[in-house]
C-alpha cells in the first residue's frame, strides 16, 4: 500500500472577504484602503528592559527594544511594537519565526527570557487612503488626530467592540496596521467594510 501524503496550504482568517475589501478600495477613489496581510511573523518577547539581555537581543536583532511606551521602532523589515514595560511584539516578514526565536535565545543567553511565536493567534489588516483615520475613529476611543497618533505610534485598543493593536505606519498615506485575533477577523472586517461605506 502507498504512503499517502497530507500538505495543507495555510489559509488565512480573511480568505472569503480579501473580495469585498478590494472592492471597497477600488470604488473609495483612494479615500479608503482596506486590505488583509496575511501570515506576518510576530513573536512575543518579555525580558527585564533593564538587564543585559534586551541589549544582546537587540544587538542581536539590529534593532533596540523600544523603551518608551506605546511607540515603534523598526529596521529593515523587522518592527518592534512597545507592549509594556518588559513585553515587546515583534512583526516581521511571512517564515520568520524560527530565525526571530533562535536569534533572541541565543543572544539572551542565561538570562531570563520568554519569547512565544503568536503568529498564527492574529492576522493584520491594512487601513490606508485619505479617510482612514475617519474609519477608524467610527469605533475606536484613542484620539487618532497625526498629533496624538502619528507615525511610530502604537496601541492596544479596541475597534467596533475588538480587543486590537492599532499601529500607525511610517508615513501618513501607509495607513494603519490593525492586529486583531484570528477568531476576530471576520467581525472586525466586516465591521471596517461597513464604517467605510460612507466613503466608497
Amino acid at each position: 500500500m502507498a504512503d499517502t501524503v497530507l500538505t495543507s496550504t495555510p489559509r488565512s482568517p480573511l480568505d472569503g472577504a480579501a473580495a469585498r475589501l478590494a472592492a471597497a478600495t477600488r470604488t473609495s477613489a483612494g479615500a479608503v484602503r482596506l486590505a488583509e496581510l496575511p501570515f506576518l511573523t510576530q513573536v512575543n518577547v518579555r525580558l527585564d528592559a533593564k538587564g543585559p539581555a534586551a541589549d544582546a537581543v537587540g544587538l542581536a536583532l539590529d534593532l533596540a527594544l523600544p523603551l518608551e511606551p506605546n511607540t515603534v521602532v523598526r529596521a529593515g523589515e523587522l518592527t518592534a511594537l512597545w507592549l509594556g514595560p518588559d513585553e515587546w511584539l515583534l512583526v516581521a516578514p511571512p517564515g520568520r519565526e524560527r530565525d526571530l526565536e533562535t536569534r533572541i535565545r541565543e543572544a539572551a543567553g542565561d538570562e531570563p527570557v520568554s519569547v512565544t511565536d503568536v503568529s498564527a493567534q492574529r492576522t493584520t489588516l491594512l487601513v490606508a487612503g485619505s479617510r482612514a483615520r475617519d474609519v477608524l475613529a467610527h469605533g475606536c476611543p484613542l484620539d487618532l488626530h497625526p498629533r496624538a497618533f502619528g507615525p511610530g505610534r502604537c496601541a492596544q485598543t479596541t475597534l467596533g467592540r475588538t480587543q486590537v493593536v492599532v499601529v500607525a505606519r511610517d508615513e501618513p498615506r501607509a495607513g494603519f496596521w490593525v492586529l486583531v485575533r484570528s477568531s476576530f477577523a471576520g467581525h472586525l472586517a466586516d465591521w471596517l467594510l461597513d464604517a467605510a461605506t460612507e466613503y466608497v
